[in-house]
């Protein structure tokens, strides 16, 4: 008997939870603290915050989609589980991003990968912006309890056989790799993480911390649009949010008010950034929106020799850290090797031509393997980020201009992948570059990677983790809160999610979030209680 999914069951048990589309008359709520954002940080906030006894009202902006809803079809779940139905793109249109847009964010719809902060980062975030607090051994217990909470360990299933190019051609050359920590509990090893886990499996926000928090008598407000957050001197008096149609994308002409004794925004490294430039709150020295940065992706796709089928199984499970901090933290670019999963329509969009090449490509789909580096943004002068700015109807957009510095580090980033695909016995290997033909052995292809010109829109970028833009620090005059997430300005804000990193981190940033929320919102719920 199939056991009843946990948000159905809160339903049943009288959770409250608003759908945004079903106001019919303006309204005003009220509660201790008012969070905004479902993901990573909003939701271990909420559960902190509720379990602590302080009344708490979670605002997200997507619409509520669980267990039931989750088909493993990949047109359908991105058109409504993703920001801008996954047609996010940078200022320039060069750079696609991936970013959920849901309750649970992007934990709801991402792959699963759970790095702790690496110590290098955090001890350069240290040295650099003054967060002598966040040090590893400081941040070690708060990543032991976000990992036991999440049930984050190594994957301890073999690994798909596209994941397993990665750890075979490592070995052969005698690069470092490792297993990768998922969040996932009784995992049924689909492989369809990223349009929503139909099993409940996937740890994320959506089954364990906003649940957490509405077993708390936390208020759940979904489809509801965080516009404004109002101040009186340094205080935020209230937040006003904007009603969505049933549509999810068009205001219903519902504005509500909420009040609270403090505001946390954890609307993201574009949304939060976003959130306080319509606010136009105190920002002194222009450091809102800046120094945003966003683990630039590029990737190798290889015909293998066997059918590996990379659309099923676990969609991470092998990563190399080996070219990472190897120039040292703030050398050249250092990049981090993972293996993307490859699912029909995602693919069609990612590998270039159309028409009867691109059917051709498409056919040999089960045979294909990808790698992705993450390139480790922000530890040089000359990887400075982009900048958070906003539409002229008041929505966020990224302008991330990609600087030579970076160029160097994805054209080396090339050579790797292209590297540990042959060694792994791939047939040929292109480049996802508009420029690039197939190539059967490694010194055609290492010759194409230092002819093709690294340039936007002929180089197809992405990025799945978008980080800084209301960057941590200990001097006001470089930072927009300070080590615990506290606005420096405006005394009853918080921010926490990734939008605080001062720089990448040369990881995917979930865990991270988690552990930084957990810790930082103890901290809240004490103040709050005295």
């Amino acid at each position: 008997m199939q056991l009843k999914d946990r948000i159905a069951q809160g339903y049943e048990s009288g959770w409250k939870v608003t759908d945004g589309a079903t106001l019919t008359e303006n309204q005003t709520f009220e509660a201790d603290v008012v969070i905004i954002g479902t993901g990573a940080g909003g939701g271990t906030t909420a559960e902190i915050l509720a379990q602590s006894g302080l009344s708490v009202i979670l605002v997200e902006e997507g619409r509520l989609y669980y267990q039931k809803d989750f088909k493993m079809d990949e047109l359908t779940a991105y058109a409504s589980l993703y920001q801008e139905g996954m047609s996010r793109v940078t200022k320039d249109g060069a750079i696609a991003i991936l970013q959920g847009r849901c309750v649970g964010g992007s934990t709801t719809v991402n792959w699963t990968s759970s790095f702790r902060t690496p110590d290098e980062t955090l001890n350069h975030w240290a040295n650099r912006f003054g967060l002598d607090s966040l040090r590893p051994d400081a941040m070690t217990p708060w990543f032991d309890g976000r990992e036991q909470r999440l049930n984050i360990e190594p994957w301890a299933v073999d690994p798909n056989p596209n994941n397993d190019v990665l750890r075979q051609g490592c070995e052969k050359l005698g690069y470092s790799w490792k297993v990768i920590p998922r969040n996932v509990k009784g995992c049924w090893n689909l492989g369809y993480c990223g349009v929503g886990c139909p099993t409940n499996a996937k740890q994320g926000s959506l089954v364990t911390t906003v649940p957490g928090a509405l077993e708390n008598d936390a208020h759940l407000i979904y489809g509801l649009r965080a516009e404004k957050l109002v101040a009186n001197q340094d205080r935020i008096e209230h937040l006003q949010a904007t009603a969505m149609s049933a549509d999810g994308v068009t205001p219903s002409g519902i504005t509500v008010t909420l009040k609270a004794r403090h505001f946390v925004s954890a609307a993201s490294a574009i949304g939060s950034p976003g959130l306080l430039l319509r606010s136009e709150l105190p920002d002194p020295y222009d450091r809102v929106g800046k120094r945003s940065f966003i683990h630039p992706v590029n990737v190798t796709v290889a015909e293998m020799p066997d059918k590996i089928d990379p659309f099923y199984g676990a969609p991470q499970s092998i990563y190399s850290d080996h070219f990472n901090f190897s120039g040292g933290v703030d050398g050249p670019a250092g990049y981090k090797l993972e293996v993307p999963p490859m699912h029909p329509a995602m693919a069609a969009g990612v590998i270039p031509n159309h028409g009867q090449a691109q059917a051709t490509n498409m056919a040999g789909l089960p045979w294909t393997n990808a790698v992705l580096a993450l390139i480790r943004d922000g530890f040089h002068p000359d990887s400075p980020g982009g900048t958070i700015g906003l539409r002229d109807d008041g929505s966020p957009y990224l302008d991330y201009p990609v600087t030579d510095y970076l160029w160097d580090g994805l054209r080396r980033a090339f050579h790797t992948m292209a590297e540990v695909q042959f060694a792994a016995g791939a047939k040929r290997v292109r480049l996802m570059h508009l420029d690039s033909d197939w190539y059967t052995n490694l010194a055609d292809c290492k010759a194409a990677i230092d002819d093709v010109p690294m340039e936007l829109h002929r180089v197809r970028l992405f990025t799945a983790h978008q980080m800084g833009g209301c960057g941590m620090g200990a001097n006001p005059e470089e930072s927009v809160v300070n080590a615990f997430g506290e606005h420096h300005h405006i005394s009853n804000l918080s921010v926490h999610d990734a939008s605080i990193f001062p720089t990448s981190i040369g990881a995917n940033p979930q865990l991270s979030v988690y552990a930084l929320a957990a810790r930082n919102s103890s901290r809240l719920a004490n103040k709050l209680k005295e």
